[in-house]
């Protein structure tokens, strides 16, 4: 109903207003009614047609206008003077034409730059997979420093600013074992940056609607193509559910765990007594439990021994092994 009251003002004052300023005869009234009906036609025509068609088209005629500009100076170079009369008598319709042939090319050519938009977003999307995108665990556990040093990650890493400042709030917390985490982190990424081996860049994108760090982290990587480089195992099972592929450090850690066969033969430091009477407790480098029988009597050396069995659990492995000598 308003847009109907809108066009009827258009065309009522459009007449009136070439009659009372311009020229008050019936000429001037058809004149002014023109004029409102061309201003309706083409407020239709706005309504129904996409902004970006329209901006596209008016861009396309302006580049018809100048590229006969161009043409009008290469004749015009000729000098020669039956050319350019007859150039110009057709100066009006060259322009015109080129003007709506500039039009029609980008209207008509503006689907396929939405297409090519997409697909340059889709290669970036696959070159994104450099993009290692780091929460606040695996900066904190520090491993990711060495494993940046032995050069096996390659790529950027990528630190989101909401992950900085939470850093920063565990580093200024009452709290004095998160205060040591905070600061360890911070000094973690701050390593980082001075390292040659791969690029840190921090990321000022925030995700208002995502309440917590987790949520933020795994969509930075999704926006970037990336992945999630973590050692917390509940993100991991974020990051799966939004299809974002995640490594986790601990998982690369039991992957690189040395494999032990029943039978071996292994050195290993025994520094405790165990539970049973005459075992004793040592541990390999990465951490592995090995319940060493008859092993009391050399706590506090290393001795040589010979894998019995293996017990895999949900809390990690032990090697229960047994006494082949001692090594002092």
């Amino acid at each position: 109903m308003g847009i109907w009251l809108f066009r009827s003002v258009v065309v009522i004052v459009c007449p009136a207003l070439v009659y009372t300023q311009i020229n008050p005869s019936a000429r001037g009234i058809a004149l002014g009614l023109l004029v409102g009906l061309a201003i309706v036609a083409v407020e239709v025509l706005v309504e129904k047609v996409n902004l970006l068609t329209a901006v596209s088209g008016v861009l396309g005629a302006a580049g018809g206008i100048v590229l006969a500009k161009l043409v009008d100076y290469v004749v015009y170079q000729a000098a020669n003077e039956a050319v350019n009369k007859a150039w110009d008598k057709y100066a009006v319709l060259r322009y015109f034409a080129l003007a709506l042939l500039g039009l029609i090319v980008a209207v008509k050519k503006l689907p396929e730059l939405d297409e090519l938009d997409k697909d340059i977003l889709k290669m970036s999307r696959r070159r994104g997979a450099e993009f290692k995108v780091i929460d606040t665990s695996a900066i904190i556990d520090g491993r990711v420093m060495d494993i940046c040093e032995t050069k096996f990650l390659t790529g950027t890493l990528v630190v989101g600013r909401f992950v900085l400042q939470e850093l920063h709030g565990l580093a200024d917390s009452p709290d004095a074992l998160k205060r040591a985490r905070g600061r360890r982190g911070l000094d973690i990424l701050s390593r980082l940056q001075e390292s040659p081996d791969i690029p840190v860049r921090i990321v000022d994108k925030e995700y208002p609607e995502i309440p917590d760090v987790d949520g933020r982290v795994v969509r930075l990587a999704k926006d970037l193509g990336g992945r999630v480089l973590t050692t917390d195992f509940n993100l991991n099972k974020i990051a799966a559910l939004e299809g974002v592929v995640c490594l986790n450090v601990n998982d690369l850690s039991l992957a690189l765990k040395p494999v032990v066969l029943p039978g071996e033969a292994m050195s290993v430091f025994v520094m405790k007594e165990g539970k049973e009477r005459e075992q004793g407790i040592g541990y390999l480098d990465d951490g592995t439990m090995v319940v060493v029988e008859d092993g009391r009597r050399h706590i506090g050396k290393r001795m040589e021994v010979g894998v019995t069995s293996i017990l895999q659990t949900s809390a990690g492995r032990m090697i229960f092994a047994k006494a082949k000598g001692e090594k002092v």
